[in-house]
């Protein structure tokens, strides 16, 4: 597996040489910094943590500082780490967009956006209880009945109800790698791609 951390950055949208549109998400990937290389003989398991996106010294914690002190960089806002990692960079080394091509299908993995507290509709999909007829009043998005009779006498566990939606971990896979600007550390991504503007994502194939 090769990867990189990024920043969505928007959308936008490009021809391909046929004149088809193309809708494409915009990522801003990289460079990345190996900040540590974990073997199996030492660790128990293979893998390269990799860091992004320059953070203050002022704001990064003592032990932070030294552990990025040992790959010679500067603080970095986000760290991830990947496992089973197929290329052969040692601690210190910068990744960038150059580890995919154009035409590549990759995975990507977000954080999708919070939308709060949401109702069974929202949520679930559910349709309502139907017409203002009958005694209806202020119900029409309601989930309707819950629990059974006298058993259990309780609502069953994992049963669609109201509840926090978003906000959780997304992982998008088989989407193309359309166009690189290696020089902007820039890659368009064909179709959409979990978070919000500027939420951080991981690219890997």
């Amino acid at each position: 597996m090769l990867g990189l951390i990024g920043k969505k950055v928007g959308m936008t949208s490009i021809f391909d040489v046929d004149g088809k549109i193309i809708p494409c998400t915009v990522v801003e990937a990289g460079p990345c910094v190996v900040t540590q290389v974990k073997t199996a003989e030492k660790d128990g398991y293979s893998a390269v943590q990799l860091s992004f996106d320059e953070k203050r010294e002022k704001s990064t914690t003592s032990a932070l500082k030294g552990h990025f002190e040992k790959a010679k960089t500067t603080p970095k806002r986000k760290v991830v780490e990947l496992r089973d990692y197929e290329g052969t960079e040692q601690l210190g080394d910068n990744i960038t967009v150059e580890v995919f091509a154009e035409g590549d299908f990759v995975d990507v993995i977000g954080t999708s956006k919070g939308k709060g507290f949401q109702g069974v509709v929202k949520r679930h999909g559910f349709a309502g209880v139907g017409g203002q007829t009958h005694g209806q009043h202020n119900r029409a998005r309601h989930p309707g009945s819950l629990g059974a009779s006298s058993w259990p006498s309780r609502v069953m566990k994992g049963m669609r109800m109201a509840g926090r939606m978003g906000g959780e971990q997304v992982k998008i896979q088989n989407l193309q790698v359309v166009k690189i600007y290696a020089e902007k550390n820039l890659i368009l991504i064909k179709g959409a791609i979990p978070g919000a503007k500027g939420s951080y994502v991981i690219v890997e194939k």
